[in-house]
């Protein structure tokens, strides 16, 4: 794998996380002063010709950026990721579709508080009914997610620096 294809965590100038990048961006941010190293990777360097540089691991803006409210798609890709690929019924990791908790039939919106994902033999016993109609609990309600938590849940591994950043200490 190319090291400068790692990630790195941009924070905004009051240490909100805003994105990730990879190693060549966050340098270059760093080179042209718009943005300052916080932590690196002490076992790492990024080496030229002439000098070696810090590896980076979190970076912040020098200047604010204005990012109007960052909201997260209402997709299908998202719903599974925000339940963590399971069946909210059963735990079912396999199999999987989208169930309304109120179904559309009886006034239930797409949205991302009455959207989760099933599995098709749970969504099929559930039927035209509420969880609790049916008998059938969901392990966690549906909620929107924010930015922050898809960064901290979704990215994959964590780096250990970025965790106070990401509320995970």
């Amino acid at each position: 794998m190319d090291m400068l294809n790692s990630t790195v965590l941009i924070l905004n100038q009051d240490y909100q996380p805003l994105s990730v990048c990879d190693v060549r961006k966050s340098l270059l941010l760093i080179f042209l002063e718009k943005a300052e190293l916080l932590h690196d990777d002490p076992g790492r360097k990024v080496r030229t010709v002439r000098t070696e540089f810090s590896f980076p691991s979190v970076i912040r803006l020098r200047r604010y950026a204005r990012i109007p409210y960052k909201h997260i798609v209402l997709t299908r890709k998202n719903i599974m990721k925000r339940d963590g690929n399971k069946c909210q019924y059963c735990g079912k990791t396999s199999d999987l579709t989208i169930d309304h908790v109120l179904p559309r039939s009886r006034g239930g919106q797409d949205t991302w508080e009455n959207l989760v994902t099933a599995c098709g033999k749970c969504n099929h016993k559930k039927g035209n009914r509420t969880p609790r109609e049916a008998g059938m609990p969901l392990f966690r309600e549906p909620y929107r997610p924010n930015h922050i938590m898809f960064l901290r849940e979704y990215l994959g591994q964590v780096q250990e620096p970025w965790k106070p950043y990401l509320y995970m200490m």
